[in-house]
């Protein structure tokens, strides 16, 4: 652990940015049996801080509007022009509208806390981040400029750059008429890219040929209901009381909380209920009709994916490992609980795609974050080569998905 970042008692170090010095203080008096907070209300005390060699702190928490001089433009030059490396939590009085959201997470390396509702979680997010970061190097100018960064193995790194160069050279014909196709059916351009999440949290471009209607974006919201991954008991109210599991037993809840109307209701059943009422992480839609027909064959036959090895080869991805999710599904996995698949190098295919992938029910979101928290904590040269060889059956897709 970084000594720099942590007080001799074990408490994070922590920048906390704020245009109003008072309530600084006051966070800081909340916070002081678990945080060292260093209070900063101006830019220029950012950029002096994050200037310092070695690090005066190990996160940075930034309460400030977004749109004022402490926001999101000033993060952006202590991340790209000073090369702050910590991550960045931003917090807010009230959920963040999406739009927002995206653009504080494009920032790459950082989460929204909102407060006071999520204070515990945010500590324990910060203690967190305080023992996950590595030790610097003996040559720390060599050091990697992220906590979280990847270190890709050479030989993945090899492997990678041989196959997606290669495949690309042989490919471009097919490219050439698969562009032809997409034009002669839909107008638009015959490459897509959205912003993905891939490994640390690092936000890029994410080519695809295009299957859509070129307003497919904005069609979104009608087709949340066809989710594959939507849970079947959304929306299911459950009355106060006991759980099933304390009703059988024939004794009193020993762990009974208060809802929101002032009746006891039981832990278990409060956390059904909440799991209940959550939208799902993932969004895969089943038939979706925004697909267009040359779309439907491109995503049947997986060669929509083809334009991902310039991902490969840029960098961004590997062949193999967790699929890079899209900004507001990678917000739902920051907990400490999923955020492990982040680890693991972002790739084309995957443990998940080649399991049960596109048989009808086979596969719901908790077996899928499971997967990735299993390939993230356990990938090698062979587990890819093996998923490499289960990849080839698995390309073409029982379901349109």
């Amino acid at each position: 652990m970084n000594p720099t970042t942590t007080t001799t008692t074990g408490k994070p170090v922590v920048l906390y940015l704020t245009p109003d010095a008072a309530a600084g203080q006051a966070f800081r008096a909340g916070c002081a049996d678990a945080l060292e907070l260093l209070v900063v209300t101006t830019p220029a005390q950012a950029l002096v801080l994050a200037s310092e060699e070695p690090a005066a702190f190990g996160a940075v928490l930034n309460a400030a509007d977004p749109a004022s001089a402490l926001g999101l433009r000033l993060m952006r030059v202590l991340r790209h022009e000073r090369g702050l490396a910590q991550p960045v939590l931003w917090l807010a009085p009230a959920p963040l509208a999406p739009p927002v959201a995206a653009l504080l997470l494009e920032l790459g390396n950082s989460e929204t806390f909102v407060l006071p509702a999520e204070h515990e979680r945010l500590l324990t997010r910060l203690h967190f981040l305080a023992q996950a970061r590595p030790r610097p190097a003996p040559d720390a100018a060599a050091a990697d400029a992220s906590p979280f960064a990847l270190r890709m193995p050479l030989g993945k790194r090899v492997v990678d750059v041989l196959c997606a160069g290669g495949a690309l050279l042989l490919l471009s014909p097919v490219f050439l008429l698969l562009g032809v196709l997409i034009k002669l059916e839909s107008r638009g351009p015959v490459f897509y890219y959205s912003y993905r999440v891939g490994a640390g949290y690092r936000v890029f471009r994410f080519w695809k040929l295009r299957s859509m209607r070129s307003d497919a974006d904005q069609l979104l919201g009608s087709v949340q209901e066809l989710n594959q991954y939507q849970s079947g008991s959304a929306g299911v109210a459950l009355a106060p009381g006991l759980c099933a599991a304390c009703a059988a037993a024939g004794t009193g809840c020993q762990q009974q909380l208060v809802d929101q109307r002032g009746q006891l209701i039981c832990e278990q059943q409060y956390r059904q209920q909440r799991q209940a009422a959550a939208a799902p992480a993932f969004l895969k839609v089943v038939n979706d009709p925004r697909v267009t027909r040359v779309g439907r064959f491109l995503r049947n036959s997986s060669l929509d994916e083809l334009p991902q090895l310039y991902n490969v080869l840029r960098g961004d991805m590997s062949l193999v490992g967790n699929r890079p999710l899209p900004l507001y599904e990678a917000e739902k996995l920051l907990t400490d609980e999923h955020s492990r698949r982040f680890i693991a190098p972002a790739g084309i295919t995957g443990l998940w795609q080649v399991s049960r992938r596109g048989q009808a029910g086979g596969m719901s979101e908790d077996d899928r974050k499971a997967l990735d928290n299993e390939y993230a904590r356990d990938y090698s040269m062979r587990k890819d080569m093996e998923i490499i060889l289960r990849t080839i059956p698995a390309l073409f897709q029982k379901e349109n998905v």
